[in-house]
């Protein structure tokens, strides 16, 4: 028959699970401190990578993109703030402060053509030529950093995916997964009709129509009756292929 551990024993067993745990928080502050330590010198690397080649950060949008990159690996955020060590090294603080008020500006110019959801390569075509007297180059990664910052705003003023091409939402409607669809289908052509859209997803008449009338209302699409097959056509300018110029001058 088995003895059960007298007293002594379980003080014993006490004693070493104390000693286990003090060694494993031991190691465990051996290793933060380890980890703090290293990222104090990377950040201290960066920043003097930072001061070395600021003008290719500023002027160089795949550079920019790059160094972004490297910050958000070793937990730095330069956009956090336009104020402090990175928006008066780099300056890059107002120059994504200065692009979102200018997305902004752009998103409510074109509204009345697009209804509120812009195609993130037109947008910036569309910065692209305001700001054409500028030095700072503006890429397709600067848009989306500038966006994202927006969030602050409120509802709106986010970027969604619909099949291969990202969109710039700019009011809060909500788009569910038959809106998608539909989206997805008109990127072939810019439009859709209403026998398309049952033939292509399999709809019924009722729902086909129900959707594409939510989407006129939120005035993301637009109605053509001139055609010769009598077929109206619903467009959609914020996919649509033909580049739009609404916009470029404001």
């Amino acid at each position: 028959m088995r003895r059960r551990p007298g007293i002594g024993g379980l003080q014993n067993a006490a004693a070493a699970r104390d000693q286990y745990r003090l060694l494993g928080e031991n190691v465990a502050k051996v290793r933060t401190d380890l980890m703090k330590e290293q990222l104090a010198t990377f950040r201290s690397q960066l920043e003097e990578f930072a001061c070395k080649h600021k003008n290719d950060i500023r002027k160089n949008p795949a550079f920019r993109s790059q160094f972004h990159e490297m910050c958000t690996k070793i937990g730095v955020d330069p956009l956090a703030s336009n104020k402090g060590f990175w928006a008066e090294l780099l300056g890059i603080g107002d120059f994504y402060y200065e692009l979102g008020v200018q997305i902004v500006e752009i998103c409510l110019a074109t509204r009345p053509h697009n209804g509120g959801l812009i195609n993130l390569h037109e947008l910036c075509n569309l910065l692209r030529k305001r700001r054409k007297s500028d030095r700072e180059a503006v890429s397709e990664d600067d848009c989306l950093r500038a966006i994202s910052k927006l969030k602050a705003l409120g509802n709106g003023f986010e970027v969604i995916s619909v099949g291969k091409k990202k969109l710039v939402r700019s009011v809060p409607t909500e788009l569910n997964k038959d809106h998608n669809e539909i989206l997805e289908l008109a990127q072939a052509q810019g439009f859709v009709t209403i026998d398309e859209v049952e033939r292509r997803l399999s709809w019924t008449p009722g729902r086909a129509i129900d959707t594409l009338d939510t989407l006129l209302d939120e005035g993301l699409a637009m109605i053509d009756d001139g055609h010769r097959d009598g077929k109206r056509r619903y467009w959609f300018p914020c996919v649509s292929t033909i580049a739009s110029t609404v916009g470029a001058d404001t």
